[in-house]
């Protein structure tokens, strides 16, 4: 009888989309098992944006140029303030100081003077009011800005969605190879997810060149896509 249910499993199973069948020898249940791979994909506009913003001050001496960072951050954060971002958005991301130096021919690195640098992760919760944020960011001192990168507050709930879809579009293919068959899809047997497809819209980098212009910076939401892959497999009868 084994015998009899495993040459039925070998003979009804696609070879393109069977993988992973039981060892020889295995106890089926009655019918064939089929392993499907599908990936489910939806589109949303993304609802928060987040970026880096930076202070950079050279000075002849350390404290000179740890100094003139610390007050210009100080004015990059209390415009953050009177942009209504919470602190709880705001994150101190790095703080460096490097020295700088001159280079001769035939002669030992001079030091000429000092570069302090000091940069912020900021999340803007509302897409549509980043680009006056940023540009409000450059006027109280920040000359240094990155991003930004776009997602999702709920990130799950978008990935959720595009587990469904991988459930549907596992279910669709398996009724379309149970009726090649000339079978009928019984249940489920299992099911294994692979790692979540994030595609979101490319970062866009501000130079110091962009930011001493004069019209206002727009940030653009878009549509970005979230991908999740599913192993289903099914029980043909």
């Amino acid at each position: 009888m084994r015998g009899l249910i495993w040459a039925m499993a070998m003979a009804t199973v696609p070879a393109a989309a069977a993988a992973q069948l039981p060892p020889v020898g295995a106890i089926l249940p009655e019918g064939a098992l089929l392993d499907v791979q599908a990936e489910g994909k939806v589109r949303r506009e993304p609802d928060q944006a987040q970026l880096n913003a930076g202070v950079v001050a050279q000075a002849a001496t350390a404290a000179a140029a740890m100094q003139a960072q610390a007050t210009r951050m100080q004015g990059v954060l209390a415009a953050l303030d009177r942009a209504g971002i919470a602190r709880g958005d705001v994150q101190t991301t790095r703080v460096s100081l490097q020295p700088q130096y001159r280079y001769a021919d035939n002669q030992p690195p001079a030091i000429t003077g000092y570069q302090a640098t000091s940069t912020v992760s900021v999340r803007f919760r509302d897409i549509a009011r980043s680009g006056a944020a940023l540009d409000a960011l450059v006027a109280a001192g920040a000359n240094q800005i990155e991003g930004p990168t776009l997602g999702f507050a709920d990130p799950e709930a978008v990935l959720d969605e595009a587990r469904r879809d991988a459930v549907a579009r596992a279910r669709a293919r398996a009724e379309l190879y149970a009726k090649a068959a000339g079978l009928r899809v019984a249940r489920i047997v299992s099911i294994s997810e692979g790692g979540p497809v994030l595609s979101p819209p490319m970062p866009v980098a501000y130079g110091l060149a962009r930011v001493q212009a004069k019209a206002d910076t727009e940030i653009r939401a878009g549509e970005s896509e979230v991908g999740a892959t599913l192993s289903v497999r099914f029980l043909l009868q």
